[in-house]
C-alpha cells in the first residue's frame, strides 16, 4: 500500500488501520495534541525512522487558516522529540509563482520556528528528485518527486479546507507540494499548473507514488468555501483528526466540511486502494484518568 520506505521501518500504510481516524478537540491545543497522538499508535511507527518529514500546506504567504500554522507544528515537533530520536525535517514546495518557498517559511513563522526548535527547513521545489514509472496510472505514468520524499517518514499536517476545483484540500492533495516546478509547471503561471488538468485523476496517481505515512490534520478553523480566499467555518470547527489512512482522513475531513467524499475525485479513485472511505471508524480521544489509559481500547467509537 505504501510507496515509500523508512529507513527499514514499516510505514505508516503497513500499519495502517484502514478506515480509522482518531480525533479530539482542536482546544486546548498541546494538551489535546499529545493526547491524540500518543492514542493514534504513531510512537509505534517511529522506532527506527532516521528522519521525519513533516510536509505543512504553505501553497502561498497566506495566512492560517489557508496554511498550517506554525503553533500547531511546534506543538507536534514537541511531541516527535519525546516520541523518538529521528531527525526532524520541515519540508514545502509553494505553489506560488511571485516568491519561492522560504519567503513563504519566513513569512508564514517558519524561519522563526525553526531556528528555535533546531529542526531543518527544505524546499521541495529545489530538492534533487528520482523519477519512477507505473503503468496502472493513466494520469501519471512516470513521475518526478524528490528523492527526501521516499527516504523519509512522511508526516502531512494540512488543513481544513474546501476546494474551488475539487471540492476540498486536505491530506492527499497536500501531498501536490512535492511536485517539482522543472517538471509540472506550464509557462509562467502557478508551478504545479500542470496538476489542473484533470486534477482529480492527477492528485490520485500523484498519491499511489507518494501517500503519507501519517496524517495530523488541523480543523480547529476550517476553510468553508474555497481554498485561497473566502469565509473561514463559523463556528470553527474546532477538531484535530490523525490517523495512518490518508483516505479515511480525507473522508473525514469532507464530511466536517459538509461535503459527501463521493463527490470528490481523488478520493473516490483510491478508495479501496490506499485505504477505506467508508465504513468509517471515528475514535474521539477524550481526557482519560491514568487508570483508563492503561485499557487495551483508548477513545469512543463513533
Amino acid at each position: 500500500m505504501a510507496n515509500g520506505t523508512c529507513n527499514g521501518t514499516l510505514t505508516g500504510a503497513e500499519f495502517m488501520e484502514q478506515g480509522t481516524v482518531y480525533t479530539t478537540p482542536g482546544t486546548p491545543l498541546v494538551r489535546n495534541l499529545d493526547r491524540l497522538l500518543d492514542w493514534s499508535g504513531l510512537a509505534r511507527l517511529l522506532g527506527n525512522v532516521g528522519t521525519i518529514l513533516i510536509k505543512p500546506n504553505l501553497v502561498d504567504a497566506l495566512a492560517p487558516p489557508v496554511t498550517t500554522p506554525v503553533d500547531i507544528i511546534e506543538a507536534l515537533i514537541d511531541w516527535l522529540r519525546r516520541a523518538c530520536e529521528a531527525d526532524i525535517v520541515i519540508g514545502e514546495g509553494t505553489a506560488a509563482n511571485s516568491h519561492d518557498t522560504f519567503y513563504v517559511f519566513a513569512r508564514l513563522g517558519y524561519v522563526e520556528l525553526a531556528g528555535r526548535k533546531g529542526v531543518e527547513l527544505v524546499d521541495l521545489n529545489c530538492e534533487e528528485t528520482v523519477c519512477s514509472s507505473r503503468p496502472d496510472c493513466r494520469r501519471w505514468p512516470e513521475l518526478h518527486l524528490p528523492a527526501m520524499a521516499y527516504d523519509a517518514f512522511l508526516l502531512s499536517v494540512p488543513v481544513l479546507k474546501a476546494h474551488t476545483m475539487d471540492s476540498v484540500t486536505l491530506t492527499l492533495k497536500n501531498m501536490m507540494g512535492l511536485a517539482p516546478p522543472a517538471h509540472y509547471q506550464e509557462g509562467s503561471s502557478w508551478k504545479k499548473s500542470s496538476f489542473h488538468r484533470d486534477l482529480g485523476r492527477a492528485v490520485a496517481d500523484l498519491n499511489r507514488y507518494r501517500c503519507p505515512d501519517f496524517t495530523l490534520l488541523d480543523a480547529r478553523v476550517g476553510m468553508a468555501e474555497a481554498h485561497l480566499f473566502g469565509p473561514a467555518c463559523d463556528p470553527p470547527v474546532d477538531r484535530l483528526v490523525a490517523g495512518t489512512d490518508p483516505v479515511a482522513v480525507d473522508a473525514w475531513g469532507s464530511t466536517l466540511l459538509g461535503r459527501d467524499w463521493q463527490g470528490v475525485e481523488h478520493i473516490r479513485e483510491l478508495h479501496g486502494e490506499l485505504g477505506l472511505a467508508e465504513p468509517l471508524r471515528v475514535v474521539e480521544v477524550e481526557q482519560q484518568t491514568q487508570e483508563e489509559a492503561c485499557r487495551p481500547r483508548p477513545g469512543r467509537e463513533r
